[in-house]
This record gives C-alpha cells, structure tokens and sequence, in this order.
C-alpha cells in the first residue's frame, strides 16, 4: 500500500526558529518556564480550489473558536487572522508531549481580479474555515452560439462554450 505524505520544507525551519527564539528570550529574561507553548506562531493548512463559479479555501483551524478568526479583504488581498489559545486548566509541566501548536497566525492571499470582493463569504465547522470567494459575472464562462454559414443560405448551429469576452 503507498503512503502520501505531506511534503512541509518549511516545518523544520520554524520549529528551529522558534527554539532559537525560545533560547534567546530566556537568557535575557532569565526565566526557566517554558514559553513556547504560548508564544509560538505557526500557519495551519489551505486547500484551495476553483470552479467556473467561485474560488473556495478550506482552511484547518481546529481547536480555536470562531470569535478568534478574522476574516478581512482588502484591496484584492484575503487576510486570514486567529490564534489557538492553551487551556488554562491544564498545567504546562505535566505535559509529556506537545505537538499541537499554539499562538497566533495569520494567512494572506491575493486573489484574482475575477473575484467579486463584495460577496465573500465564510463558514466554521467541525475545525475548519471555508472561505467562498464568488466570481465576477462578466469573468463565468458563456456560451456562445456560432452561426456556420453554408452552401446555398442554409446555415448550421454549434454551440461553443469559451470566455465572456470575444476579441
């Protein structure tokens, strides 16, 4: 049986960042407490996809409460904001392992200009964020009908479909 494994380059070098970040911070404050298990940030996983419609991202957020995500557009730029706090109740020294991450993060995509920026819309379930990002009208495809002239007036159709704009 083949196993797909998600190919992260970028994994290794954040997590040496932040213990090179962690060291730092705690010989200038002179604290032994571990605080990367609240100050670190990281970028949770997109999947992003088009139709004729729309452009969707489904974003992996689970964990974190829908009032700490922040959805913005502007200027043809999605930010997406959040953070996964820790739960107070638990206490960090009896931890055997921690491999969730948490901190605050903050995703930014520039979308298309065939997305109509007035029509995003987002939805939390079950951990993750989908972001509907719909088309202009003028940027769907149309079908156009293409009329073939023929031998003696008589006239074939054909159906096409093909971009909204014709050159």
């Amino acid at each position: 049986m083949t196993v797909l494994t998600r190919f992260e380059p970028f994994r290794e070098l954040s997590t040496l960042q932040d213990r090179i970040n962690r060291a730092f911070r705690e010989s200038y404050n002179g604290s032994d407490r571990d605080d990367s298990l609240t100050t670190s940030s990281f970028a949770p996983a997109v999947d992003v996809y088009e139709d004729e419609h729309k452009v969707t991202l489904k974003i992996e957020v689970p964990g974190i409460d829908e009032k700490d995500i922040d959805v913005q557009v502007e200027n043809n730029t999605l930010t997406v904001h959040g953070e996964r706090k820790i739960e107070k109740e638990e206490k960090e020294e009896n931890y055997r392992r921690v491999e969730r991450q948490y901190g605050s993060f903050t995703r930014t995509f520039t979308l298309p200009t065939t997305v109509d920026t007035e029509s995003v819309s987002a939805t939390y379930d079950k951990g993750v964020l989908k972001v509907n990002l719909p088309k202009k009208a003028e940027a769907k495809p149309k079908q156009i009908k293409v009329n073939v002239g023929g031998v003696n007036g008589n006239e074939k159709s054909i159906e096409a479909k093909g971009p909204s704009k014709v050159a």
